[in-house]
């Protein structure tokens, strides 16, 4: 259940990093540079609230690789719809390639916890 709750709160916290990150560009790119990072900040605030917790309690599930090959991972899935819907860019085969290879680090990286 931990790990359920794990990558729920990993997925939610990635859905603000991207918006923190990369939202400004798109929506804000006239605004003074100050501002833009402020707004950057804010939201990077409550992303913190959903990594902070998340980062405990996989932690108490996962070694430190594990639990960062998954961020990595769910960054990647995450941000696969959000380009396509927020910054309006075409899925290529890049991205889908990218894809694969992080799932298969995904499972080198877990693949004693599913041998017996």
């Amino acid at each position: 259940m931990e790990f359920i709750k794990t990558l729920i709160l990993l997925c939610f916290s990635n859905l603000f990093m991207l918006f923190a990150w990369y939202g400004h560009v798109k929506k804000l790119g006239s605004k003074p540079l100050i501002t833009v990072i402020l707004i950057s900040w804010g939201i990077a605030f409550f992303e913190y609230f959903l990594q902070v917790p998340a980062n405990r309690m996989g932690n108490r599930i996962m070694n430190f690789g594990q639990l960062k090959i998954l961020q990595e991972s769910i960054t990647l899935l995450v941000f696969m719809p959000f380009s396509v819907w927020f910054l309006k860019e075409k899925i290529t085969s890049d991205y889908i390639f990218a894809a694969v290879f992080i799932l298969i680090g995904v499972f080198f990286i877990f693949r004693h916890k599913f041998t017996v």
